[in-house]
C-alpha cells in the first residue's frame, strides 16, 4: 500500500492491480489525492452547461434489464414524437438559453434511419449555433445492423446531418459477462470503443460513460476505466468521463442493493487518479442527486453537466432529475460549497464565469 501511495504522490501511472487497490484505501485519503489532481488542472472552477435533453422515442429494439425508459411491461407507455414536436422543444429551449440539445433515442425499428438523423438537418437549419451532441454508439450499432449500413457510413450521414459531437451512452460496463446479463444484443463493448475511435479520427469529440452500481465488481469498473484510457491514449478524442450511478426502480435486474455514498465517490476520486489523460469529470447530477455531485467536485470531479430543463431516462428509474434545474440553483449551490461557476459550451470552452 505504501509503493501505492508513493505512486500517488508523484503522478506517476498506475496500473490496473493498483487502480483496484485504491479502493481499499480510506475515502478521504483518496479525496486528497484526486482532489490535488482536480486542482492541479481546473482550480476552483466547477463547470456546467445550459441545455436541454430530449428523448424522440422510447420504443426499442433491445430488452436491457436496468432501462426503466423503454416501453415494456413495466414503462407500458410507447411513444415516437415527430419531427415537428421536436422542433418545438428545440425552439423553446432556444428560447429559454439552451446551448445545447443531447438527443438520444431508444433503439426503434419502426421509424427507419432518416427519422434518426434527419431531425439534425432541421435543427442546424433553424439554429445554426446550438450544438447537437447525439446518436450514442449504442446508437449507431443499431442503425448499422438494422439497415445494413458500415459504422463510416452511419458517421458519415451525422456529419453531414449536423451532429457536433456524440454523447457517451451504451458504453454501460465493458464486462461481457455482465453485458450478457444485462444488455443481451446491445452494442458489444469492442465495438463501442471502436465506433468512439472512428468518431475521433474525424477530428470530432464524444464523452465515455460507465454505469455502476448494478451486478458489476470492482474490478470490472476498473477494466472499463482503462480500456478508455487506451483509446484516449490513441485518439484524445473524449472531453469528460461520466461515471452513471445505477438507477434501480421500475426495472428487471433484481435484488441489487443500492450504492452508498461511500463507493459512489470512491469510484469518482479512483475516476479522476486513474484517467490521467481524460480533461473532466462529471458528476452527473441527474444519477447522482445534485447534493451528491457537488460533493463528488472535492472527490476528483470537476463538471455537473448541465441544467437539463428536462429528463426522461434517468427519471424513469426514480432519479430526480425530470424537470431539471435552474441557472441560479446551480450557481447558488456552486458558490456556497466554495467552488467557482463556470458555464461553458459542449467542447468545454468557457463562457461565462459567475
Amino acid at each position: 500500500m505504501m509503493n501505492l501511495i508513493k505512486k500517488l504522490e508523484s503522478g506517476d501511472r498506475i496500473n490496473a492491480e493498483e487502480a483496484l487497490g485504491l479502493y481499499e484505501l480510506d475515502l478521504f485519503d483518496l479525496a486528497k489525492f484526486a482532489d490535488a489532481k482536480r486542482r492541479q488542472m481546473h482550480g476552483k472552477k466547477v463547470f456546467f452547461n445550459i441545455n436541454r435533453h430530449i428523448n424522440p422515442t422510447n420504443i426499442c429494439a433491445d430488452v436491457c434489464k436496468f432501462c426503466a425508459f423503454s416501453a415494456h411491461r413495466k414503462n407500458p407507455n410507447p411513444y415516437k414524437m415527430s419531427h415537428e414536436e421536436i422542433m418545438q422543444i428545440v425552439d423553446e429551449s432556444v428560447k429559454n438559453g439552451a446551448k445545447e440539445v443531447h438527443i438520444v433515442s431508444a433503439h426503434n425499428a419502426q421509424s427507419g434511419w432518416q427519422w434518426y438523423l434527419e431531425i439534425f438537418k432541421k435543427i442546424k437549419s433553424k439554429h445554426p449555433t446550438i450544438h447537437v451532441k447525439a446518436m450514442t454508439a449504442a446508437e449507431i450499432d443499431f442503425l448499422s445492423r438494422h439497415y445494413s449500413l458500415g459504422y463510416d457510413e452511419v458517421i458519415e450521414k451525422m456529419l453531414e446531418y449536423g451532429v457536433d459531437s456524440m454523447p457517451g451512452g451504451g458504453a454501460e460496463i465493458f464486462a461481457e459477462d455482465v453485458r450478457a446479463k444485462i444488455c443481451k444484443g446491445k452494442v458489444s463493448s469492442q465495438n463501442w470503443l471502436e465506433i468512439h475511435k472512428k468518431w475521433h479520427e474525424k477530428g470530432k469529440e464524444s464523452n465515455a460513460t460507465m454505469l455502476f452500481g448494478h451486478i458489476e465488481s470492482r474490478a470490472d469498473r476498473i477494466d472499463h476505466m482503462l480500456r478508455i484510457r487506451d483509446l484516449q491514449d490513441i485518439t484524445g478524442g473524449f472531453n469528460a468521463f461520466i461515471p452513471l450511478v445505477y438507477q434501480r426502480e421500475n426495472n428487471y435486474l433484481k435484488d441489487v442493493k443500492f450504492l452508498g455514498s461511500v463507493e459512489i465517490l470512491k469510484t469518482m476520486a479512483i475516476s479522476r487518479l486513474v484517467l490521467d489523460n481524460m480533461p473532466h469529470i462529471k458528476a452527473y447530477w441527474a444519477t447522482s442527486t445534485l447534493n451528491l455531485a457537488m460533493i463528488a467536485q472535492e472527490f476528483g470531479a470537476d463538471d455537473l453537466d448541465g441544467t437539463i430543463q428536462k429528463e426522461s431516462i434517468q427519471s424513469a428509474a426514480g432519479a430526480a432529475s425530470a424537470h431539471g434545474v435552474t441557472l441560479k440553483t446551480f450557481c447558488d449551490l456552486i458558490k456556497t460549497s466554495g467552488f467557482i461557476p463556470v458555464e461553458r459550451d459542449s467542447l468545454y470552452n468557457e463562457i461565462k464565469t459567475y
